[in-house]
Formats: structure tokens, C-alpha cells, sequence
């Protein structure tokens, strides 16, 4: 059976936008992988599993010699600008600082307990500190600030052999194909070690200097911020930070930020990656990029604590090397293939840097040769690859951080991503009431799973609601501040859409198209565009580092089916939903074209199912026709006993308990009414009165002319409003149509059955969280907002509302004409990206109160 599986990445290809890096010069050391990279304004630095540093002279591309004294593979390379060092880490357990002028080495760095440390995957240089921080196989960080910690090794101390436990380790990258086999990443160590040269100075980590289980797995990554970073025209160090950190990744899915202000760093947050090992890692100011094992890039922010979004490069290839030239970010993988992401998260530029290869390695750095900055590559393959880059054009400050003016073509870039994201999801046809659809509905859930995901979501999941039923998504945008109490705002919404026949429709249902300042497609109004629009508010706000509320999105799979299974998964996974201020919808839409409106009101439902029968067989008119009961006669007279002659319900009390109409209602139709031109008794009877409905009629047999039908069924409905109660009022349907039936004396049989039922809604204008909203509205519109309410029922709204004790408020984004449900069901452009905006202005009013 075909289904649709619609692309997971939301970060679009933008290849035309900049120019691609341009490969400007390649050098070969056959047999040879480049585990590690480090260049200065002179040389290229690359380090093998031999134990060598190869250096190439950056003017003629030759060899210029050989660093020799690891006994191990060369594992990490950091170059000390300032200092012009050049700091190794190795598979020996040792870290050797060079001298990068005169190619000489300068000190050998023994790790506390050597060689139980085994390898050292990575390093950090902090140049306000003047210290290296290297973390360790055996999970501990170890440090050494030179100037203030060095301890001189003892005249005839002989290094120690290396630790059983760690002889011919490597990280184990079990979800990765293309890095088999694990020795083409990081070989073997030796098992002798030998004395460093004469002129080295040995220096031992004190006891003092080592947080022993820093993780729970291997530190792979490391970085320092502020950190190096890449200006306009040089190499600058940025200044002016009061506070250092050092960031840690591992092979336990966490990246660890420690506050260096003191001697020893002090664990200040902990982010769950969840996406396999952490294996690079890149600091740009506030922010923080983690490239993990399955192929996921985690952008954190550093300040306020918070996952800002995720990137997909490839699922499943490991991201091995991230390097940055201002907003860009350049990743580097296990597949050999080179991307360059914009601040936007867009993908601007994607080659096969090293085809068939691993890349293992890559650094930005500038050349005063060629007067430009360059990407250089290391892989398994022996090539070292160098390739002309351009710096990122900026619309505002290039390095504005958290407070950085947000310029007008972020606005547009945000806004489509929103566009690129409502793309795929309409092109998922997940109708919930189909059953040919059923793998499409969970697509649609794995779908949007991840794309909240990338959007900044700090965990998504899919709950079961059952075994013949869609999955629930949930996912939980953590607003800033760890550990401090914030609002949370729960946005409930649904995946799956009506069936679109495409006979009936201009353009294909299952693809958005543009036209005339419209968005065609199934699902753009009713729910998918508005789900989009608030996901993007979040988006927007987390990469403005504005958003200071948690909010919880909600999207089921089963709304236009009758939410089968929904309250059952809601109740058992409270937990993981936690507590709600406010719950918020975007399921309906304007009375009008043109004016915005909040909605605070809809009945409430009861859909009825009678059936009367007899058991005879259907039978000929011409030969039975007026000597038997006719069950379709039975079924005439009793539905026209429903309501009297005045189209008033004769089922009994059943206006008893309807609010009668007050002033202030009285006042806010009439402003209706001068704007819409709707009669103010038209909009009272459909949204504020009760109604009694027939559906449809269906008959047994063959439905000709002739037939006498043994089996009549009618599906009908009731429409109730506050203050009614919704079980009396089903219980008094069902008792009204049995004593109107048993009244005719008809020798034939009646069944009735309640098939759905869902309570009315009444929001609270004078509530603070409605004047956020309306207050949102009227700030983005430029005009106060309609209050309407709907003749229509959301069922989970009510319920909502009394599981989690908070008040609702319903936000439609769409227009009257967006033909929910219908044929050419869309979105006005100008309506979608107002509604992102009005949604971002109300999370951000919510969490400022």
C-alpha cells in the first residue's frame, strides 16, 4: 500500500543563495588518516594515528616537517593564538604543547593518574585563563593554567605503561555504517611509551585539577567561550566576557556547560541531546552547536539555558567536526560530504568534500596569502582539503548575540521556514477516517515529531491512544530560565485532515500552492497552517531568546473522527504534559474576511443514531404496500414530533436551564452586526440557542422506487449551550424519541443510541489571559478584535479545561471563505503570518507579566 513519507529535514537548500565552497588545494599522505586539524596564519597541522603531526607550509603547500613524540594516535589539536602554541592530545595519555614558530615542543602534560586517563578525545584553550582543559577517556575533565598549576614531574619519573583497559579503544559508533571500520576513525594506541625529548618540560596534573566522572561516557568534544572566533578581517579574540565556560560533550547524549570562574569548574547545566553521542561541538557567542552520532546538530543557547533548535544533516551519519566563520556554521561528516548552515538554520551550500570518506576533522581560519578565509578538511582517505570561503552577508550587527536587532529579512526568513514546514505537512495525507490512510496519519505524527524537533522543541514524543488509533504528539518548547517558575501554555491542535477527492478540487489537496495571495491545499486552515503558526511563534521567540514561557503542544490524530482514544492517553500521560495555566486553540475561523476575531464561546454536541426495524424481509411496494407497518413511515412521523410547528424542540425541559440574553452580550452584537451586517437574531440563534438536527436517512434493500425497506436508520444531533447539562440532555433525547415512537403503536421495533457527545464552552472575557490575547490581536491587527463565539463543537476544548483546571481561549487565524472541509480549503498568506505573530506577541506578553 503507498504512503507518503514526507522529507524530515525542515532546514531548506538554499545552494544558490551564497557562493559553495570552492576547493582551492589538496594535499595527499597516502595510507594515512587526518584524525585531527589546526592551522596558523604559516602552517596546516595534521595529526595522524601514527602519533605524527604532519606540517604544511601554507604559502607553497609543501611539506615542511614532522612533529614527532606522541606514541599514540593524535587524537585533538588546539591552537593558542595569542600564545602561538600549538596544544596535542593523543591515545598515550599525554598532551604536548608546541612552539609554532620555531616548530619546537615546549612542554609534555602527564594527566593525574596516568595512564588510567587513557585517550584524550579533545582539548580547550582558554586564553583569559591560560589554561588547557582536555577531557579524558575515563569520563574525567583534567586542567592545567599555566603560570599558577604546573608541578614539575619527578628528575627520574619514566612514563607508565598504558592501562590495560584502554589498550586499542575507540569510540563505538554502532548506528553508523559508514564508519566501518572503527580503526579508519581512531586506531589503536601503542602499548610503549617513550620518554619526551630533552628539551620538553614535563608537567603533572595535580590531584587538585581533575573532576573524576565528569559524564557517563567518554568526553569526545570540548570547547571554551567566549572562544576563539572569526572577524572581519583576522583572527580576534573576543573580550569583555566576565565569566568563562567550558563546554563538554560525551558519549552520554548530554553536553555539559561548567563556569570556570573559579580554579575548578563548577557544573552549572546539564542539555539531554538524546540524539547518540556528542562528537563536536562549536561555541559563537551565547550559542552552542553539538553535532551528535545519529546525525542531529543541537543549537543551545548558553545564557539562558534552552535548546534553540535542531538541525538534521543526515539521519543516522555522524556529525564528526563543526567549525564557524561568523553566523555560519560549517559541518563536516561520516558520509564525506561538507554543509554550510546560515543562521537561519537553512542549508546554503552541501558538497562531497571527501567522496567515499570519512571526514574526521575541519577548521575555519583565515589566509593572508589568498586574503580570504578558508575550511580545512582531514579524512580517512589521507587528503587534507583546503576551500576558499565567503563571510556571511549580514542585514545587521555580525555579532549581535542575545540582544542583537532582529533585521526584516530574519522576519522573512523565519516566516519561510513556516512556509517550507506547512509544505511538507500538507503533502502528508493523513485522513483520520480512512482506513487506507492509516500509515500516511502515523507519517504525518513521526512527521511532525521531528519537526518540532528542529524547531526548538526540547522533547517530543508520540503517545498511543490506542491500537486503532492515531498517535498523540507532544512536545514541550522550554522557555527560559533553568530552575526558575514559569507560565505554561498548553496548544492543542490535530494532524489529520478530511478527505479531499481531487475531482473536486483546482489544484492537487495534498500539495500547497499559491494563488492570489491564498494557500490551496487540505489542511491549510483546519488545523495544519494554525499548528505551523504557533510552532514558528516558539521557533522565533527561541532564537530571539524571548521565549519565557513553557509551551506544550498537543496534536492529536483523531479530531475529525471523533478523538478516539484521546482522553485516555491525556489522563495516563499527565505527567509528561505537567501542569497547564492556560490552554489555547486555532480551530475555527473569522466571521468575515477582513476583521480579526477571538472566539469565546461554542455548543456543545450530542449526535443520536435511530433505528427502526422489523424482522421481515424488505419487501415490493406494488404486492405489500399498505398491508404492513412501514418502518420509513414510523421513522417521518417520529422525526417531525422532534419540533413543533414553530421549529421550537418539544423534548422536555429542554430550554430550561439556557442563559438568557444580558446587556453586555446584547452590546457586543451589536458591534457585530455594524461590521458584519449579519442580523443580530441570526448570530443569537445558532451560536446561543439550542437546535435539534436530522442528518441524513438510510434504508435497507436495494433503494429503488419499489422497495418497501425493513430497516430505516437516521443519524440526528442536538445542539446545546451553557447552562444545559450535556447528560441530562442526551438521557431526555433518548427517553423523548422512545415515548413518541411507543406512541404510534407500531408493531415494529426502535432502537436509539447516543454515538458522540461533547459539552459546550464558554470562555471568560474578563479573564487576564484573554486580554493578553485580545491585547496580541489588536497590537498586530491595528484593530480591536470581534468577539465571536460558534455554533460548532470541539469537544476536547471542555475537557480540556475541567482535566488540567485552567481556562481556554480560541484564536481563529483563517477567513470565512477558507472552506474547511471543503473543496479548495485554504489560507490567507497575510492571515498566517499575522496569526505567528499575534501568537508571538502573546507568549511574550504571558511570560513578561
Amino acid at each position: 500500500m503507498d504512503f507518503t513519507v514526507a522529507p524530515a529535514s525542515l532546514s531548506r537548500r538554499l545552494g544558490s543563495v551564497a557562493t559553495p565552497p570552492r576547493l582551492f588545494h589538496s594535499i595527499h599522505q597516502p595510507n594515512s588518516s587526518i584524525l585531527c586539524l589546526a592551522a596558523t596564519e604559516s602552517y596546516i597541522f595534521g595529526g595522524r594515528q601514527s602519533g605524527d603531526i604532519l606540517v604544511w607550509d601554507r604559502n607553497l603547500y609543501s611539506k615542511k616537517t614532522t612533529l614527532k613524540g606522541h606514541e599514540g594516535s593524535v587524537l585533538a589539536m588546539e591552537y593558542a593564538i595569542v600564545k602561538k602554541w600549538l596544544i596535542s592530545s593523543s591515545a598515550d595519555s599525554t598532551v604536548r604543547v608546541w612552539d609554532t614558530v620555531g616548530l619546537a615542543p615546549f612542554y609534555v602534560l602527564d594527566p593525574y593518574l596516568q595512564p588510567d586517563a587513557g585517550d584524550i578525545y579533545s582539548l580547550a584553550w582558554s586564553q583569559s585563563r591560560e589554561t588547557v582543559y582536555f577531557g579524558c577517556q575515563n569520563t574525567s575533565i583534567q586542567w592545567i593554567q599555566f603560570g599558577r598549576d604546573p608541578v614539575m614531574a619527578p628528575p627520574n619519573s619514566q612514563p607508565r605503561p598504558v592501562h590495560k583497559f584502554f589498550a586499542g579503544s575507540h569510540p563505538q559508533y554502532q548506528h553508523t555504517k559508514s564508519l566501518d571500520p572503527p580503526s579508519a576513525f581512531v586506531p589503536t594506541q601503542s602499548s610503549n611509551l617513550t620518554p619526551p625529548p630533552a628539551q620538553c618540560t614535563v608537567l603533572s596534573i595535580p590531584a587538585t585539577n581533575i573532576i573524576s566522572s565528569a559524564h557517563h561516557g567518554y568526553v569526545y568534544c570540548m570547547a571554551v567561550s567566549p572562544s576563539p572566533y572569526q572577524g572581519s578581517d583576522d583572527l580576534l579574540y573576543a573580550d569583555g566576557y566576565s565569566c568563562v565556560y567550558l563546554v563538554t560533550g560525551s558519549g552520554d547524549e548530554s553536553v555539559k556547560l561548567w563556569n570556570c570562574s573559579s580554579p575548578a569548574p563548577v557544573l552549572e547545566y546539564t542539555f539531554d541531546c538524546g540524539q547518540g553521542a556528542v562528537l563536536s561541538i562549536a561555541v559563537r557567542k551565547e550559542t552552542i552547536y553539538a553535532g551528535c552520532q545519529d546525525g542531529y546538530i543541537k543549537v543551545l543557547d548558553l545564557e539562558t539555558k534552552t535548546l534553540v533548535r535542531t538541525i538534521i544533516v543526515h539521519e543516522n551519519v555522524a556529525v564528526l567536526s563543526l567549525s564557524m566563520l561568523h553566523s555560519d556554521l560549517y559541518s563536516v561528516s561520516a558520509r564525506g560530504q561538507i554543509q554550510r548552515w546560515s543562521a537561519s538554520f537553512d542549508c546554503t551550500a552541501e558538497l562531497d568534500g571527501h567522496t567515499d570518506s570519512i571526514i574526521l576533522s575541519s577548521v575555519v581560519t583565515y589566509s593572508d596569502e589568498s586574503g580570504q578565509f578558508q575550511l580545512v578538511t582531514g579524512a580517512n582517505d589521507g587528503y587534507i582539503k583546503v576551500w576558499n570561503i565567503e563571510t556571511p552577508r549580514s542585514g545587521g550587527t555580525l555579532d549581535g548575540g542575545i540582544h542583537r536587532l532582529v533585521t526584516q529579512r530574519e522576519v522573512e526568513s523565519t516566516n519561510d521556514t513556516m512556509l517550507y514546514a506547512l509544505s511538507r505537512f500538507i503533502s502528508i495525507p493523513s485522513v483520520s477516517n480512512s482506513p487506507q490512510h492509516r500509515e500516511d496519519c502515523r507519517q504525518a505524527a513521526i512527521w511532525l515529531k521531528k519537526c518540532f524537533n528542529q524547531l526548538g522543541a526540547s522533547r517530543s514524543a508520540l503517545v498511543s491512544t490506542g491500537e486503532t488509533t492515531n498517535p498523540l504528539v507532544l512536545a514541550t518548547f522550554q522557555g527560559a530560565g533553568h530552575g526558575v517558575s514559569k507560565k505554561r501554555v498548553l496548544f492543542y491542535g490535530h494532524y489529520d485532515v478530511m478527505a479531499a477527492p481531487a475531482r473536486d478540487w483546482e489544484t492537487d489537496p495534498f500539495s500547497l500552492s499559491g494563488r492570489d495571495g491564498y494557500l490551496y491545499g487540505r489542511g491549510a486552515t483546519d488545523n495544519k497552517g494554525p499548528i505551523m503558526a504557533v510552532a514558528c511563534a516558539a521557533a522565533e521567540l527561541l532564537r530571539r531568546r524571548s521565549l519565557n514561557v513553557d509551551l506544550v503542544m498537543m496534536i492529536e490524530g483523531e479530531e475529525e473522527s471523533g478523538s478516539g482514544g484521546f482522553r485516555e492517553a491525556v489522563q495516563k500521560n499527565k505527567d509528561l504534559i505537567g501542569e497547564i495555566d492556560a490552554i489555547l486553540i486555532s480551530n475555527s475561523t473569522w466571521i468575515d474576511e477582513t476583521t480579526p476575531c477571538i472566539t469565546y464561546g461554542l455548543r456543545g454536541v450530542v449526535h443520536c443514531s435511530i433505528e427502526i426495524f422489523n424482522d421481515r424481509p424488505d419487501l415490493h411496494s406494488g404486492v405489500e404496500g399498505g398491508a404492513t407497518p412501514e418502518p420509513m413511515i414510523d421513522m417521518v412521523k417520529l422525526l417531525s414530533k422532534v419540533t413543533d410547528e414553530n421549529g421550537k424542540v418539544a423534548i422536555p425541559q429542554f430550554y430550561e436551564h439556557v442563559r438568557p440574553l444580558t446587556q453586555e452580550e446584547s452590546e457586543l452584537y451589536e458591534r457585530i452586526t455594524s461590521i458584519t451586517k449579519r442580523p443580530t437574531e441570526s448570530l443569537s440563534s445558532k451560536w446561543r440557542e439550542p437546535s435539534f438536527t436530522v442528518h441524513n436517512i438510510q434504508v435497507s434493500g436495494p433503494r429503488n422506487p419499489t422497495v418497501i425497506p425493513s430497516r430505516v436508520k437516521s443519524q440526528v444531533s442536538v445542539r446545546i449551550v451553557p447552562d444545559q447539562n450535556l447528560e441530562t440532555i442526551a438521557g431526555n433525547l433518548c427517553e423523548s424519541l422512545m415515548a413518541i415512537f411507543s406512541e404510534s403503536m407500531s408493531p415494529n421495533s426502535i432502537e436509539v443510541k447516543i454515538d458522540h457527545k461533547a459539552d459546550w464552552w464558554l470562555g471568560r472575557l474578563d479573564d487576564e489571559w484573554f486580554g493578553f490575547l485580545e491585547a496580541s490581536v489588536r497590537d498586530e491587527w491595528g484593530v480591536t478584535p470581534l468577539r465571536i463565539r460558534e455554533g460548532g463543537s470541539i469537544p476536547s476544548v471542555p475537557y480540556l479545561e475541567k482535566e488540567f483546571r485552567c481556562h481556554a481561549l480560541h484564536l481563529p487565524l483563517g477567513q470565512s471563505s477558507d472552506q474547511a472541509h471543503l473543496p479548495n480549503e485554504r489560507i490567507s498568506l497575510l492571515s498566517l503570518r499575522k496569526g505567528k505573530a499575534v501568537i508571538e506577541r502573546f507568549l511574550s506578553a504571558v511570560g513578561n507579566a
